[in-house]
């Protein structure tokens, strides 16, 4: 029996944009002729997996289907909820369908994460079907590259050859998280293995009104063009939880496959600047590259409301003081030590820190140093224009 992957993408990915109200939800933004459903759904063409059930809702019914289309994928099945009530309903609800049999395996994907050596990922799904049973829960754990408070971690403890989860520690601060790696603590990855079956005997134990409200759901459901439409009075009972605090951190039988492979769920922009500075030459091109009298920027890439640019300080080189009225600013350093003006503050900062600058800041940068200094600049906001700089001081007398 393949596996059925089940990609959750209902997400609104609202920590990217200041804007709560016109966001882009973080898996359809376009990253210069790719983005992150679509990555996804090229992951599950494996002949270890069976057709995908995507759980979403209205709002992004049309964005599923375009995506599907693009990805050439024409055997699939959604589930629509009716309300956001978080991702255990949205677990359980996509498991319930009744063509899925009881012992069937299901891989829970986030329709918001890059994942590279997928063979890898995948060797470790594959070989572990045979532990899963009707009760056991199978969690997904990243090696940490660097000790980081935008993830939980998670403890393991060696049993007859199963990671078996000891410990989940929730978003630590930095100090907290150098003391979980020093453990061997791994990222939780927010991805699960298990059998339908175990979801089931799960919820019924722990989340006994939330079962109910969402088998209720689906039995009342509309079933058209590929597309379950949940009933929402019955939905709207479920109990608005996480998997994570529903389920894993109740039940005493949760194991972990811990992964060494570069993986990110870009839930910031310093996150997605890394990735453009990975892959910058698929950006770069010469007509892009605009010099003035403290070096260059290079535009790599424009998407919806965000513009991504590689700044070159020359030594000695020195911006304007400077501000402005329709954007944001996220600064990562690729090369050199630059010397920020933040308002009142002098800010030193080296490769691979980064540093947020908001709306209406007063900044510069400047690079007393001999090196050249390179920042990854992403700029966020309606406007993305040079004439949407006001300056104060500059010493190229660009000042009016």
């Amino acid at each position: 029996m393949k596996i059925r992957p089940v990609i959750l993408c209902g997400g609104a990915g609202t920590r990217l944009w200041e804007d709560k109200k016109h966001h882009q939800p973080k898996q359809f933004i376009d990253f210069g002729g790719w983005n992150l459903m679509e990555k996804t759904l090229e992951r599950i063409k494996n002949p270890i997996f069976d057709h995908p059930i995507i759980s979403t809702n209205n709002k992004y019914l049309s964005q599923v289907r375009r995506s599907l289309k693009n990805s050439k994928i024409k055997k699939f099945k959604i589930v629509l909820e009716p309300a956001k009530k978080n991702t255990a309903p949205a677990i359980l609800s996509s498991a319930l369908i009744k063509d899925i049999p009881l012992k069937q395996s299901l891989m829970y994907f986030a329709a918001d994460h890059l994942i590279e050596k997928t063979s890898i990922f995948n060797r470790s799904i594959k070989n572990n079907v045979k532990n899963l049973d009707d009760k056991n829960i199978f969690i997904f754990g990243i090696k940490p590259t660097n000790p980081s408070s935008e993830y939980g971690y998670f403890l393991t403890k060696k049993i007859k050859n199963i990671n078996k989860v000891s410990k989940f520690i929730e978003k630590p601060n930095i100090l907290k998280a150098k003391q979980v790696i020093k453990k061997k603590g791994y990222w939780n990855s927010g991805m699960f293995f298990l059998r339908k079956d175990s979801i089931i005997n799960n919820f019924k134990k722990y989340q006994p009104k939330t079962y109910k409200s969402c088998l209720l759901s689906l039995n009342k459901s509309k079933y058209t063009n590929n597309t379950y439409y949940l009933n929402k009075s019955a939905f709207i009972k479920s109990v608005e939880k996480s998997f994570d605090y529903a389920i894993l951190e109740k039940s005493k039988n949760i194991n972990a496959i811990k992964l060494d492979i570069p993986w990110s769920d870009l839930g910031s922009w310093k996150e997605i600047s890394k990735i453009f500075n990975k892959n910058k030459s698929k950006y770069f091109k010469k007509k892009n590259v605009f010099y003035r009298p403290w070096g260059s920027y290079t535009n790599l890439f424009r998407g919806k409301n965000f513009l991504v640019k590689e700044l070159n300080v020359k030594s000695k080189g020195i911006l304007s003081l400077q501000k402005h009225h329709h954007r944001s600013e996220h600064w990562l350093i690729t090369k050199g030590k630059p010397l920020i003006t933040l308002n009142k503050k002098k800010i030193s900062k080296s490769v691979n820190q980064s540093i947020y600058i908001p709306k209406g800041a007063i900044h510069r940068i400047e690079n007393p140093f001999k090196i050249n200094v390179k920042i990854l600049e992403i700029q966020k906001g309606s406007i993305l224009k040079e004439t949407d700089i006001i300056r104060y001081q500059d010493i190229y007398g660009r000042v009016r």
